[in-house]
């Protein structure tokens, strides 16, 4: 009890002594919405290895980001270098395509900032990811579902390619900004949360940009870590985000020589994963994140019997932009 009135003794002198010096500089309180973006927490998924002893699976929670995924990252660091370069300026519209991330990130960012964002967006994308677009006052170009991701990427192109002096044409696909801020955070993120025990980072291929940037990194650390990349198995998926490399327009800055292995994740393996990982880690992840970890267990069963290991992977976004999707309800 004393202690708690010597406090507000404290503060009642602490705002008196401010009062009378009103003069000097203050410090800014609280955090601007870049700020928040970047060292996300890494959490242990324990009942779903829990056949697996020694094997440690470990996940960046990327929807505490403010924009609710890892494509904050890349986002954020191909407007800065834009911004930078001179080539978003003011009165220019940002475009770029997305399946929706990426796409919520620049409408974040963009209305933070105050420069317009215009988007091309396969129109069969998750109810609630076009929800939040509209909310963050987007201009949103839907694109024929049956084209996917790739035919987003084409009308953006064709747009770009006509009105180059309306538009800043972000390429998410193409632009090296996307695997350097992975190269640059998340992989030294992952580095210091695991006081470098990493032995396997795994992560699905979409831009490619996240394994990309962090992949390279984490060989400079230490060239002994495994790095795994995961794409669905079938051009045909629901693994929204992601590509299936041999069916799609590949990504100027994918290269596969970086993977020590690429494993092929079923829509059926990663909604089976979403449901596992609500109900039993009590995390409501989304259908990539769901994936990643689907493939974290497949390598982790190809290990040694009790061979340590510490695999570290992508969390990409929450659930709450998929529970719209049918497979929660079924089975």
């Amino acid at each position: 009890m004393h202690s708690v009135y010597r406090n507000t003794a404290q503060v009642a002198h602490s705002a008196e002594y401010a009062g009378e010096n009103d003069s000097l500089p203050k410090a800014r309180l609280g955090q601007r919405t870049l700020d928040r973006i970047g060292n996300t927490p890494l959490l242990r998924l324990d009942r779903v290895a829990s056949d697996l002893p020694g094997v440690e699976i470990l996940g960046k929670a990327e929807w505490l980001n403010p924009g609710g995924s890892v494509k904050d990252r890349a986002a954020a660091n191909i407007v800065a270098q834009a911004q930078a370069s001179g080539k978003l300026t003011s009165g220019k519209i940002l475009l770029d395509s997305t399946s929706g991330n990426t796409g919520i990130a620049y409408a974040m960012l963009g209305a933070a900032q105050g420069f317009p964002v215009t988007l091309c967006m396969p129109e069969n994308v998750s109810v609630e990811r076009k929800r939040i677009l509209q909310a963050y006052g987007a201009n949103i170009i839907y694109t024929d579902p049956a084209d996917g991701s790739d035919g987003a990427i084409r009308v953006a192109r064709e747009l770009a390619a006509k009105h180059p002096d309306l538009y800043y044409y972000a390429d998410q696909y193409s632009n090296d900004a996307n695997w350097q801020a992975h190269y640059h955070g998340t992989a030294n993120e992952i580095w210091e949360q695991t006081e470098g025990r990493v032995t396997h980072f795994v992560s699905m291929l979409g831009t490619s940009g996240t394994f990309m940037g962090a992949t390279r990194r984490l060989k400079e650390l230490n060239p002994r870590i495994r790095c795994v990349s995961l794409q669905p198995d079938s051009a045909f998926h629901g693994i929204e985000g992601t590509k299936h490399m041999a069916s799609a327009i590949v990504p100027k800055i994918y290269d596969p020589s970086l993977a020590d292995a690429d494993l092929a994740i079923s829509t059926e393996d990663a909604y089976a994963m979403a449901k596992r990982m609500a109900r039993e880690e009590g995390l409501l992840v989304g259908i990539s994140a769901a994936a990643a970890i689907v493939g974290c267990l497949q390598l982790a069963r190809q290990l040694k019997k009790n061979e340590p290991a510490v695999f570290v992977t992508i969390l990409c976004d929450s659930g709450d932009k998929y529970l719209s999707e049918r497979f929660w309800q079924e089975g």
